[in-house]
């Protein structure tokens, strides 16, 4: 993580689970770091967990990714402000219950697919602005997710349909960024790390009850293995990381 010291990261959906993980680790290992949320308060508690001297390296500002608008608005001010982004982990991800065939869902499908894909599109968008303006090496993760490879489905819990196609989304759009770069001629790195099940607000304790208990990964496991990600050398890419707590049956 040396080459990273004193870059610019900015974290979204950091105000809990793997977002918060992922920024507060960043800025341990020297990075300042802008942390992305709509609830913004949550993101400045961090502050709490960091080393005194390094508190100030973390500053949360209040973005919803779901609107392009904000995303535009945020970007432009971050870039004014701190001159340039170096990494971008595109955290923010939502999931909601929704049957494809059910008339009613539309709105929680539109969410979704606002914030889990088109959120990361834009955002990523936005930074690659930056980045081609200042032409430093940088890179560029997605938290994507395993049922962004295999859909895993219970039929006796609720449905979330729409979730495993958002997160397959992330994959194409993985390699499409990777394609997309090369292009580009700037050196710009991108990876898709896909975490099993992780003990987040996104599982609900009533699953654990109903459905007995699981293996779980922390969101420290995923913010581990982004900064083993990257902490590659220039030369080296990892493309796709697929992380599993010992155990998991799927």
């Amino acid at each position: 993580m040396e080459q990273w010291k004193n870059k610019i990261a900015v974290v979204t959906g950091a105000s809990a689970g793997i977002g918060a993980a992922i920024a507060v680790d960043l800025v341990k290992a020297g990075m300042i770091t802008i942390g992305l949320a709509r609830r913004v308060e949550r993101v400045d508690a961090l502050k709490k967990n960091l080393p005194e001297n390094l508190q100030g390296n973390l500053h949360a500002v209040k973005c919803d990714v779901s609107k392009e608008d904000d995303i535009v608005r945020v970007f432009e001010w971050i870039e004014t402000k701190f001159k340039g982004i170096d990494v971008l982990i595109n955290n923010a991800g939502i999931v909601r219950q929704t049957e494809l065939i059910n008339k009613d869902n539309s709105n929680a499908i539109h969410e979704v697919i606002n914030t889990n894909v088109l959120g990361l599109v834009f955002c990523t968008r936005e930074a690659y602005k930056s980045m081609e303006k200042h032409g430093r090496n940088s890179h560029v993760v997605h938290i994507n997710s395993i049922v962004g490879h295999n859909i895993i489905r219970n039929l006796q819990m609720p449905s979330t349909s729409i979730y495993a196609p958002s997160k397959y989304a992330v994959t194409a759009i993985t390699e499409i960024h990777r394609q997309e770069f090369i292009r580009s001629k700037h050196h710009i790195k991108v990876t898709s790390v896909s975490p099993g099940a992780v003990k987040t607000e996104i599982v609900p304790e009533d699953y654990l009850e109903k459905f007995g208990e699981f293996p779980l990964l922390q969101p420290e496991d995923v913010s581990q293995s982004v900064l083993h990600v990257l902490g590659t050398p220039p030369h080296v890419q990892i493309h796709e990381l697929i992380i599993k707590p010992v155990g998991e049956t799927f």
